[in-house]
């Protein structure tokens, strides 16, 4: 009987710097090291999803330049522009959101049709936000497509979706790097991604404005939930954390390329120690 420890990756909140994963998934199969579970949020969701459900990493990457681009946010939502000039006469409903979800809606659902979590060849954690109360929801059942767009409905950018009772929003307002998902799911070794938001500076729209203060949000939230997890474990956590050395806005799709390479690069650092945890884990088992 094979005493293999079981390997999670966690994907964390970061829009198209996620694609930083597949650089990283190369790293692992090259090496022979398979992931057991996937635990994802927001963008990250997309990737892991798609590496769940089987998809080769260069599969992902044709599907990922036709599915997540600038235009699924060029449509301005035009009744938020209405609520914020009249609000008198157009109220603001439970949430308010400044782009139209049409586009992406529609290029989600082509992507993922009517696959569920039962579709998956490993199993898939994603996680999202219950928009009236904060509290993490975590999705592992049903419709992928409803799952991956709760995940990235980031607020005031596009709307939640009603999901099981839930009004769900954005992974990274509940945790921008669930590691907690893959602790109660016993994995042995946790390689968790992080993405760090470097802030803009330019500015141009209210929109960028919004993206920006999430940005810093997501930094402090990101950097308390490590802290807690590295000090409350009881899992060997590897955190990785892509350096862009620029600033990579939501949609720079045609960066993906070099997001890729960085997360290879970053996979490359840290295999030597990733290795050497799961030979001493095995050895002890062993003795």
């Amino acid at each position: 009987m094979s005493n293999r420890k079981k390997i999670a990756l966690v994907i964390g909140w970061g829009s198209v710097k996620c694609a930083a994963a597949l650089g990283f998934l190369r790293v692992l199969h090259r090496e022979g090291i398979d992931v057991d579970l996937v635990v994802a949020s927001g963008g990250g969701a997309i990737y892991g999803s798609l590496f769940a459900l089987g998809y080769g990493i260069e599969e992902i990457v044709a599907l990922n330049e036709k599915l997540w681009t600038h235009e699924v946010t060029e449509k301005t939502n035009r009744q938020a522009i209405l609520q914020i000039l009249m609000p008198g006469i157009f109220r603001v409903r439970e949430y308010f959101n400044l782009r139209d979800d049409k586009l992406v809606n529609k290029r989600l659902q082509e992507a993922f049709g009517n696959k569920t979590f039962a579709d998956t060849k490993i199993p898939l954690f994603i996680s999202a936000t219950e928009y009236k109360t904060g509290q993490q929801v975590i999705l592992s059942e049903g419709s992928l497509y409803e799952a991956v767009r709760a995940t990235i409905a980031l607020p005031l950018i596009f709307p939640p979706i009603e999901k099981d009772e839930h009004l769900l929003a954005d992974g990274y307002l509940a945790d921008p790097l669930p590691i907690g998902i893959a602790l109660k799911e016993n994995a042995d070794v946790i390689v968790a991604m992080g993405f760090a938001s470097i802030p803009a500076i330019e500015r141009k729209g209210f929109s960028d404005y919004l993206l920006h203060v999430s940005g810093l949000l997501s930094n402090n939230l990101l950097q308390a939930s490590y802290s807690f997890y590295n000090l409350a474990h009881h899992s060997e956590i590897f955190l990785v954390m892509p350096d862009f050395k620029e600033t990579i806005h939501i949609f720079d799709t045609h960066k993906v390329p070099d997001i890729i390479r960085i997360g290879e690069e970053e996979g490359e650092k840290i295999i030597p120690r990733l290795k050497k945890a799961l030979e001493e884990t095995d050895d002890s088992e062993n003795k």
